[in-house]
């Protein structure tokens, strides 16, 4: 017997459950995901409302995806809003819409989760089924990776591609190894940057696990704010969650922090698994010439290569990340568009955009950070 469970939160189906089929990823954890329920970053008037897709056959979990019905487009990283405003003023709702994503995290990784590679096309399917029920203008998957976007794409999504920064590890022995790999103006503006964060008097602490202590978490949540403040947005997540973040993923947490004569003055926050390191969170209550990229990617770098991490993905956006050795990455998304009339629309509008950003990836490409093969170090 299959069945198909729609739950309100993650505190429906068991933890255990659940984590057996997203695996060691820390943002697709029943810990990550539900911490954002009980903390409120998701749920209630936020615009978030939790419709998670699970399938049981047997008595045995064997599907499931992170699911929300969005009133707004915000927190996504895959921008919408003109087909918002198409919708609109063609006096049609754009909004519900549902997203299957990671909230407020733009990282590549499952979306589809399933027991095996079969249960794909009737995890489509079912999510396809409650955007019917639902009555939502469409559904989107943010970020997945190709198992997932062939099955969506055979289920009738378009595919629509963008692009990331992110970082490889060729297997360096130490920072220094890394940066004889880049050409000479990249590695010499490298280490002046560094240079002038050590002449500031700053250093930096990489802490894991029990040595991030509540002080800390207070002091990251108040530049996290500040990040925001600068930028006059509106902040997604809380110091609660933060809080969470510590107490039930400590393993998987990195916290960067910045002091000068003892006292704190910036902090970055990533999270990691076995293969990978996400830069996630940044701010700072003083300003540094160079700080940022110093707690943000360097500190990030020397911790994969001392810890033989693959690959650091830093975020959104950002061309500043090439010369510091981050290098172009397509990203995909799925889309799939109830109404006939937009569908096609917002089709021919990804066949440009998406020549426009092969045409993009090839001219970062060709100003890659690295030494050509004859010159020297």
């Amino acid at each position: 017997m299959t069945e198909i469970h729609v739950f309100e939160s993650l505190a429906e189906i068991p933890a255990a459950d659940w984590d057996a089929l997203a695996g060691d990823n820390p943002f697709l954890r029943h810990a990550f995901l539900h911490g954002l329920e009980t903390t409120g970053c998701v749920g209630g008037d936020t615009g978030w409302i939790p419709r998670h897709v699970a399938i049981r056959h047997e008595g045995v979990w064997v599907a499931a995806a992170p699911l929300y019905e969005k009133f707004h487009s915000y927190g996504e990283f895959v921008f919408d809003w003109a087909w918002a405003r198409a919708y609109q003023q063609h006096g049609l709702d754009y909004y519900p819409k549902l997203l299957c994503a990671i909230p407020f995290s733009p990282v590549s990784g499952p979306r589809l989760l399933v027991r095996d590679a079969g249960w794909l096309p009737a995890l489509v399917a079912a999510m396809q089924e409650v955007q019917t029920r639902l009555g939502t203008s469409s559904l989107h998957v943010l970020f997945p990776p190709e198992a997932a976007r062939v099955a969506l794409a055979q289920g009738g999504a378009l595919l629509r591609n963008g692009v990331q920064f992110h970082w490889q590890n060729a297997g360096y022995a130490d920072f220094e190894a890394f940066l004889a790999t880049l050409s000479h103006d990249k590695r010499k503006k490298i280490r002046q940057e560094r240079r002038r964060v050590r002449d500031a008097g700053v250093v930096l602490r990489r802490l894991r696990g029990d040595a991030i202590e509540p002080a800390h978490w207070q002091f990251f949540s108040r530049c996290y704010r500040n990040t925001y403040r600068l930028h006059g947005s509106t902040p997604y997540l809380n110091s609660a969650f933060f809080r969470h973040l510590g107490e039930h993923l400590k393993e998987h947490v990195l916290l960067v922090l910045a002091e000068r004569d003892g006292e704190p003055i910036a902090a970055a926050l990533d999270l990691y698994d076995g293969t990978h390191l996400w830069g996630r969170h940044w701010g700072a209550i003083e300003s540094v010439p160079g700080l940022h990229f110093e707690a943000c990617y360097y500190q990030g770098l020397e911790f994969c290569i001392e810890q033989g991490l693959q690959v650091f993905e830093g975020g959104a956006q950002g061309e500043h990340k090439l010369a510091r050795g981050f290098l172009p990455v397509t990203t995909w998304s799925a889309h799939q568009i109830a109404d006939p009339r937009f569908r096609e629309a917002i089709g021919d509008f990804l066949e440009r955009e998406s020549a426009g950003v092969a045409q993009y990836v090839n001219e970062l490409e060709e100003h890659a950070p690295f030494r050509r093969p004859e010159s020297a170090p």
